[in-house]
């Protein structure tokens, strides 16, 4: 069946967080109506790095949603360290800005409000698709109904159960945790320190603060009684993390955590509904580079989204076909290269060689961290 050919169509987001509301933010832009639904009220904080490659900066400024509104950190250095606390470090190739997500979601949620985005705060619990056009049941609003639904529900939902989907039957052996603390910390550096079973991440964000957030193997952690348990007992062991937690002070009263955190292949399209974000594909956090591929899959949907709307794609299905094309060509490579790195990053007898290797042809680091990377975004 053929596609609407106006404006006027119904477009649905299920989800406001980053890549849900930069779709929003761009379909708005280009004069469509949208609604988006969200569970959680803002602003609020989420288990995530916040760091943020400047590949979409020109594509947040074109937005008019530019993130240096908030006064974030500018960011333009790594440095890596092994579980006996070991360094290696170089300039980033393109750099970025740490920035929370308490910040910037509520941020863009706000520039969304302004440009006339319909906002629900409610649960979707069921999203059929009939006769080419979508009914999604919720708590408390009733039905709604949409010519086009684009699913950006994060990482792990009960809605992936409820649509069957094939991540979702098979167990994950990862828990992320995060936290803000207040220290010192050198602002321009973005910081990578394995421990056994898992890695964490350390930068700066806004308002002089600290984000760490670290994914740890359930098996590494479920000898220990708690989280402070862990902390002191594993990844105290790499000398540069324990000296910083050491030195810092904590703002939340408790982390945040998540578990079962997947990083297995998702369907881009499932049931006829538009995946994009941490929805569609995580990349392992060692990467840096998930915030950024969250937004950019959002200028993807959007774009193709406004092309099949306006009659410029013939079916729903060629949408759907070229949005999973575009997607594995922006993405596929940078996926399977980080579930590569995690690989050799998490076991020490192959990080040690490999860091050796490094030290003796610092630029190939550089190298590496542009296969997980894009090119900017004009």
């Amino acid at each position: 069946m053929t596609n609407k050919t106006n404006q006027s169509a119904t477009i649905l987001i299920v989800g406001g967080g980053l890549s849900g509301l930069t779709c929003a933010l761009h379909l708005l832009k280009e004069g469509f109506e949208v609604t988006l639904i969200e569970k959680n009220a803002y602003p609020h904080h989420k288990v995530c790095g916040e760091y943020i490659s400047n590949e979409v900066l020109p594509y947040l400024q074109w937005l008019d949603a530019d993130p240096y509104e908030l006064l974030p950190v500018a960011i333009n250095r790594l440095s890596v360290s092994s579980l006996s606390g070991q360094i290696i470090g170089c300039a980033l190739p393109l750099g970025g800005f740490g920035l929370s997500r308490f910040a910037l979601d509520h941020f863009l949620y706000q520039k969304a409000l302004s440009r006339g985005c319909k906002v629900i705060r409610d649960r979707v619990t069921d999203i059929v698709f009939n006769g080419n056009e979508f009914e999604l049941s919720t708590s408390h609003s009733g039905t709604l109904k949409a010519d086009l639904v684009i699913g950006a529900f994060g990482k792990r939902s009960a809605l992936d159960q409820q649509l069957s989907r094939s991540f979702i039957q098979k167990k994950s052996p990862w828990l992320a945790v995060k936290a803000h603390y207040n220290g010192i910390i050198p602002i321009d550096l973005v910081q990578l320190h394995n421990f056994a079973g898992g890695y964490c991440g350390v930068s700066a964000i806004e308002n002089k603060q600290i984000n760490i957030c670290y994914l740890a193997d359930y098996e590494s952690f479920k000898a220990c009684a708690n989280l402070k348990d862990f902390q002191e007992k594993v990844l105290y062991k790499n000398p540069q993390l324990r000296k910083i937690f050491e030195e810092s002070s904590p703002v939340f009263d408790q982390p945040l955590t998540i578990s079962q955190v997947s990083f297995a292949k998702k369907e881009l399209v499932c049931d006829h509904i538009l995946m994009i974000g941490d929805t569609a594909g995580l990349i392992h956090p060692l990467c840096g580079n998930g915030m950024a591929m969250a937004i950019h899959s959002a200028k993807i949907c959007a774009e193709l989204s406004i092309q099949y709307l306006n009659g410029k794609l013939v079916s729903r299905t060629t949408l759907e076909k070229l949005y999973t094309a575009t997607w594995n060509a922006n993405f596929k490579n940078r996926l399977l290269m980080g579930r590569f790195l995690s690989g050799i990053i998490r076991k020490d007898k192959l990080f040690k060689p490999l860091q050796q290797l490094l030290g003796y042809f610092p630029s190939a680091l550089p190298l590496i961290i542009k296969t997980t990377h894009g090119k900017p975004i004009l």
